[in-house]
């Protein structure tokens, strides 16, 4: 299957810090600066790494889109221009009808370690995490991510810290390795975390869980980020992969104007109007009439929306 490097940077020079990673965490407690790479799950070839940080992208026969993000040097850390590329691949695949959902990974057994705080240094060496510019890029991606039209799962391996969990968390659903560790770290930068971003951990931890993290800097593992909500699902780092294959071959299976008017509602107020559209959309598109024979046959159902609204 064809992969294709979307967006690059400058390649990493050799020293780079990246925004939340700390250098030394074990999974239940702080000890040094040096951090152990989890194990890698048993997938399939993973996509080659570009010659600069980017994004790939693979599909697969069901419209299973991954996006794969890609700077292993530092752990996947963000730079501005892969900030800045996010949101027009996303218009790209929402375009797109034959996708049917979105799957969002790190490269080389790690999700994202958040921002490239190299690259956001002015040319006098002076920090530039707190520039508001810049961190505007962040949430821009976040916020386009979290209005994909499409179910989106983002799968984490090794750190998911900074920006990296701000990208998790715009997400519908998280599956995670039992070894995967997640911080949300402007604390140690001294930046005011984006209002938007703050609400969405909110929504997903509760106040005291996320007061925790963006209080505290500090990683929690998985175990712990399954049980506030951060995340839907742990498994073993050699069984995650399977599972999310299994689970996104479900997700193409459904219906895909369900899963569009139940995205809309859970993720924002639910208007009479828009709810009559949808149940006026089920009956045009034949998507119900579909689902109804195909229960009464026996049968896996053969759901054609939208292709079959004629959009």
């Amino acid at each position: 299957m064809a992969n294709s490097v979307i967006d690059s940077a400058t390649p990493a020079g050799p020293s780079c810090h990246s925004a939340g990673a700390p250098r030394g965490v074990r999974p239940a407690t702080i000890t040094s600066m040096q951090p152990t790479q989890p194990a890698q799950p048993a997938r399939s070839a993973p996509a080659p790494r570009p010659a600069r940080p980017g994004l790939l992208t693979e599909r697969d026969g069901n419209g299973i889109v991954t996006v794969t993000i890609s700077h292993p040097g530092k752990r996947n850390a963000m730079t501005p221009s892969m900030w800045r590329r996010l949101p027009g691949l996303l218009d790209e695949l929402a375009a797109d009808p034959g996708v049917r959902a979105l799957v969002l990974t790190g490269a080389e057994g790690t999700f994202c370690a958040g921002a490239d705080i190299g690259a956001l240094r002015r040319t006098d060496g002076a920090p530039d995490g707190g520039d508001p510019g810049q961190q505007e890029l962040a949430v821009a991606a976040e916020e386009a991510l979290a209005a994909f039209p499409r179910p989106t799962l983002a799968v984490v391996e090794g750190y998911c810290v900074g920006g990296g969990c701000q990208l998790a968390a715009a997400c519908d659903l998280r599956f995670a390795a039992r070894d995967a560790l997640f911080g949300v770290t402007p604390a140690k930068l001294g930046i005011a975390h984006s209002a938007s971003s703050v609400e969405r951990l909110v929504r997903l931890t509760g106040p005291a869980t996320a007061k925790f993290l963006l209080f505290s800097g500090e990683l929690i593992d998985a175990e712990r980020a399954l049980r506030t909500g951060l995340v839907d699902e742990i498994h073993p780092a050699g069984e995650l992969g399977t599972r999310v294959d299994a689970f996104t071959a479900t997700l193409a299976a459904r219906s895909a104007l369900t899963q569009a008017a139940a995205k809309e509602f859970a993720d924002g107020p639910a208007r009479p109007q828009r709810q009559a559209y949808w149940q006026r959309e089920a009956v045009r598109s034949g998507e119900t009439a579909e689902g109804v024979a195909a229960f009464l046959e026996r049968r896996a159902p053969r759901f054609n929306w939208p292709r079959s609204s004629g959009s």
